[in-house]
């Protein structure tokens, strides 16, 4: 048989069978004369035992171990940690066909943040935050999801609850974004920095790991600090510090 005919047969391209030789995987056929390929039932066997192990989802290597064991030892291992990775991605596409419906459920009721996908906590308590066209607020907002994920973080954002009943909390936002032009010594800077500490609630800063994003230094400190204009993160710098001044309490 030519290429073309024992591709045809396996049922495969003679792309594939030129890449199995390549790879060892199928032995090289002797030539004729002029240098075509003579293939015979063998070659023919092999090929289609190389489709059949692909298609069951083994890579090229895990084919090449089954192919040297003719006692088919290899192959058993090979199917069963096949079978074990393939429940795995089971579990997986099921956990994540659970949380899509979750958001589709928020979508048809209206609740979807414009955010995007984020985890119920977060979801319910963006959902409750005060309407506003504040930037301040809109930027507190996207430092929120950060905190999306984890044990930690839900504990953070159940005990954030009471701020989307707080009616100061919109006022203060306002404040913020008056800082937006002021200098690094404005008088309103302690002030406003005062408030916003006072308005975090005790819960909040009970459930914040002492390593945590409320620290006043370190990579996302500073991260968040460069985010905003001089005096506005001159404000949030104070917050962090007086909020981490209550941690150590």
């Amino acid at each position: 048989m030519r290429i073309g005919e024992l591709a045809a047969l396996a049922g495969v391209t003679t792309r594939a069978v030129r890449h199995y030789h390549h790879q060892g995987l199928l032995p090289e056929p002797p030539r004729l004369a002029n240098g075509y390929r003579v293939y015979g039932v063998r070659h023919a066997v092999i090929l289609a035992r190389i489709k059949r192990l692909t298609e069951l989802g083994l890579g090229l290597d895990e084919v090449r171990d089954v192919l040297a064991d003719d006692a088919g030892a290899e192959l058993a291992v090979v199917l069963h940690e096949l079978d074990a990775d393939l429940a795995r991605q089971e579990a997986e596409i099921r956990r994540r066909r659970e949380r899509l419906a979750g958001l589709l459920a928020q979508a048809k009721a209206g609740t979807l943040p414009a955010e995007g996908p984020v985890p119920p906590a977060l979801a319910e308590l963006l959902g409750g935050l005060p309407v506003t066209d504040s930037p301040s607020a809109a930027k507190d907002r996207e430092h929120l999801t950060l905190l999306a994920g984890g044990e930690e973080s839900e504990r953070i954002l159940e005990a954030m609850a009471p701020l989307t009943r707080d009616p100061q909390v919109v006022a203060l936002y306002e404040r913020l974004d008056e800082l937006a032009e002021a200098s690094r010594d404005d008088p309103r800077i302690g002030p406003l920095a005062d408030a916003l500490a006072a308005a975090v609630p005790d819960a909040v800063v009970a459930a914040i790991p002492a390593e945590g994003p409320v620290a006043a230094a370190g990579a996302y400190g500073e991260a968040m600090l460069a985010d905003f204009a001089p005096a506005q993160a001159a404000v949030v710098r104070r917050v962090m510090e007086l909020l981490a001044d209550r941690m150590r309490r």
